[in-house]
């Protein structure tokens, strides 16, 4: 709703920069009002219908309505078409659909409008009728109305009118908003005065017989308006490829360039389709996110950065830049139940540390896992012990601690059917990876 009244307000500044102000078009004004707002009467017709409401004299009475006030700007945009921005402010319940509040609450209305006259501002009686959008705010909850309605303009004096104003809101959103009517009386005065009659100034004097002054008579300038030499009969040195460098002084006359290579373009060396003067690596093709230079490759193994899931550890392109520690998860082996190692268990270790050790810049993740057999308050912290328990065996080989990160997961990764002997034993494991 607030872009929606941005671009009211902008649409209409922008209109009345278009058309000149005389004495039918309404001047810049700031005025004030009394209004009351009346949610009684909508739900009243709603239940019956106007004609019912009039005829039974059930119209909400002054007692039955909020008042508040307003502020309001006004501008002409046209002999019949005024633009019309108000902010109302009021202390009430608010009758909200599906919400029931205990005590009164500040409501603030702001809307954009146009006002269609009926009659042009020499007249000091104008009606019109009106059509807008607006927003509200009451508490935490914004909603978006349309208010549609007539008024009327009394002209006092020049500089000054008063104005009355009956609205129909009708809601846009039906969750935050109500039906209501909203009567305004108020006064409002010009922020300018009437425009003094613009005096025409006298034509100006023949045109001299030289009229660019370049020192050519304009019988015999074949361009009397532009400044030219003798050279070109009067008219400017030609500039063909409109680089602003003229075919005189145009190394490259027919190709648009720059006056510091003489007309010529700047120079791409490398041909990567960024100029030297951008090209941090002139002499090497790259991309423009590199500001010319090629992607590159941190670890120098092959595979650069953008593609690389290590790219501070030296990998092969088939592991996407990763180095490879090559041991199968489930090869890990545990005592029963427990976080012991067997002794196959530990050989398979071995191998992570001997390149760990190999690779002294590579940080580990150690993660365990285990099958669905048992609960989850067994297998969660069985599963992270098994997984210190690794690290604890590879920090007494040497490797430093600080470059192993373990986690415990229980059952809740499994890789393989825990439904078969084959597929728990794949899913009881341990995984070490590189971290990216």
């Amino acid at each position: 709703m607030k872009k929606i009244l941005a671009v009211a307000l902008a649409l209409c500044t922008f209109s009345s920069a278009l058309f000149a102000q005389d004495d039918e078009i309404r001047r810049p004004a700031i005025g004030i009002s009394f209004f009351f707002n009346d949610f009684v009467t909508p739900e009243r017709i709603k239940a019956s219908n106007v004609a019912g409401i009039l005829r039974d004299g059930k119209w909400a009475n002054v007692s039955e309505m909020k008042g508040g006030l307003a502020v309001h700007y006004f501008k002409g945009l046209r002999k019949h078409v005024d633009f019309a921005g108000t902010l109302a402010g009021s202390f009430l319940r608010y009758p909200m659909p599906g919400k029931n509040f205990t005590n009164d609450n500040l409501l603030l209305e702001a809307d954009a409008s146009l006002n269609l006259k009926m009659l042009s501002e020499k007249h000091t009686v104008q009606p019109y009728i009106t059509a807008g959008v607006g927003a509200s705010w009451y508490g935490k909850y914004w909603g978006a109305v349309m208010p549609l309605g007539v008024g009327l303009k009394i002209s006092i004096f020049d500089e000054a009118h008063l104005f009355s104003t009956f609205q129909y809101r009708v809601p846009v959103t039906n969750e935050t908003t109500a039906h209501h009517f909203f009567y305004s009386f108020g006064v409002a005065g010009a922020l300018t005065k009437k425009k003094e009659p613009v005096v025409i100034p006298p034509p100006p004097p023949p045109r001299p017989a030289d009229t660019d002054g370049d020192g050519i008579n304009d019988a015999d300038d074949k361009c009397p308006t532009e400044r030219g030499t003798v050279k070109y009969q009067g008219c400017p040195v030609p500039d063909t490829d409109k680089d602003g460098v003229n075919d005189d002084n145009d190394k490259c006359p027919n190709v648009s360039g720059v006056a510091r290579y003489q007309g010529c373009p700047i120079p791409d060396t490398d041909n990567d389709g960024l100029n030297d003067e951008d090209d941090k690596c002139p002499n090497a093709a790259g991309v423009a996110r590199y500001q010319g230079c090629p992607v590159p490759d941190g670890d120098g193994d092959g595979v650069n950065d953008e593609e690389d899931k290590c790219p501070k550890t030296a990998g092969p392109a088939d592991n996407f830049g990763c180095p490879v520690i090559g041991i199968k998860f489930h090869e890990v082996v545990f005592k029963s139940g427990s976080a012991v190692l067997l002794q196959q268990g530990k050989d398979v270790l071995d191998t992570v540390v001997t390149y760990m050790k190999k690779n002294e810049g590579v940080i580990v993740t150690i993660d365990g896992h285990t099958d669905n057999t048992g609960s989850d308050k067994i297998n969660n912290p069985l599963s992270l012990k098994r997984a210190e328990a690794v690290k604890a065996y590879i920090v007494s080989k040497g490797v430093d601690a600080n470059r192993m990160i373990t986690s415990g997961f229980g059952s809740k990764q499994p890789i393989a059917d825990n439904k078969t002997a084959a597929g728990r034993k794949k899913n009881r494991r341990i995984e070490i990876k590189i971290k990216d």
